[in-house]
């Protein structure tokens, strides 16, 4: 007879709010993180379920480059900082002041760095699945990505992704070969809270569409209202 917690009555039974919740309580966090030190078990949770992410062909094309280094760090937030102003320079007006208030980062204040890469030789010459769509390895990875994203959330950490660098920068800054695409630099760690509104949504940047406005019944809606 199977006991109560192992029954498959019992695993039906859990609540599958808590995977919702998770969910809707992401952030891309730039200001909360705390700089505590991630315990060493779950690190190893959140890359766990990275790595557990679904990948075309079994090829399982990404690498995580854990940055600890605080110099490393710096270098980097100085780059991201130097193309937030090239970003900057094209906006005028209302856009402009709007931006302004925007933080992009939180490269040294977060307590790790993890840049994901994209190894599009992994499980090559043959990667079932990825003849018609080049792009479906880098697909993959981003599934990583979501996989530590939503990992890290359940336990208590926050998430930024960084986007404003040029890939050969963090090549040359991680040594990462050349035919190895870096995808994403992760800010990774404890944080004081989860703030309740995106931050982008907050400072008055852009608004979340509704559900409604990007489904589609049957065939693709042409719709360029939106």
């Amino acid at each position: 007879m199977t006991t109560a917690d192992q029954s498959p009555r019992a695993h039906q039974q859990r609540p599958i709010s808590d995977l919702y919740d998770v969910i809707n309580r992401r952030r891309d966090v730039r200001s909360e993180f705390t700089g505590e030190e991630i315990p060493s078990e779950v690190l190893r949770r959140i890359l766990g379920a990275a790595h557990s992410a679904p990948s075309v062909g079994l090829s399982q094309p990404w690498d995580f480059v854990l940055v600890r280094d605080e110099a490393t760090r710096r270098a980097f937030r100085e780059h991201v900082l130097a193309e937030r102003s090239v970003f900057a320079a094209q906006l005028s007006g209302e856009r402009a002041t709007t931006f302004s208030k925007i933080k992009v980062e939180g490269i040294v204040e977060s307590s790790l760095g993890i840049a994901v890469t994209y190894d599009p030789d992994r499980g090559s010459p043959d990667v079932l699945g990825r003849h018609a769509i080049a792009d479906a390895g880098l697909y993959s990875v981003c599934l990583a990505i979501q996989n530590l994203w939503l990992s890290a959330t359940a336990e208590g950490l926050g998430v930024g992704w960084v986007s404003f660098y040029r890939e050969d920068f963090l090549r040359r800054l991680l040594d990462i070969p050349s035919r190895i695409r870096p995808v994403a630099w992760l800010c990774v760690g404890p944080v004081r809270e989860l703030a309740t509104t995106p931050d982008l949504e907050r400072h008055g940047w852009r608004k979340r569409l509704s559900l409604d406005d990007v489904v589609h019944d049957g065939k693709y809606r042409h719709d360029f209202s939106r």
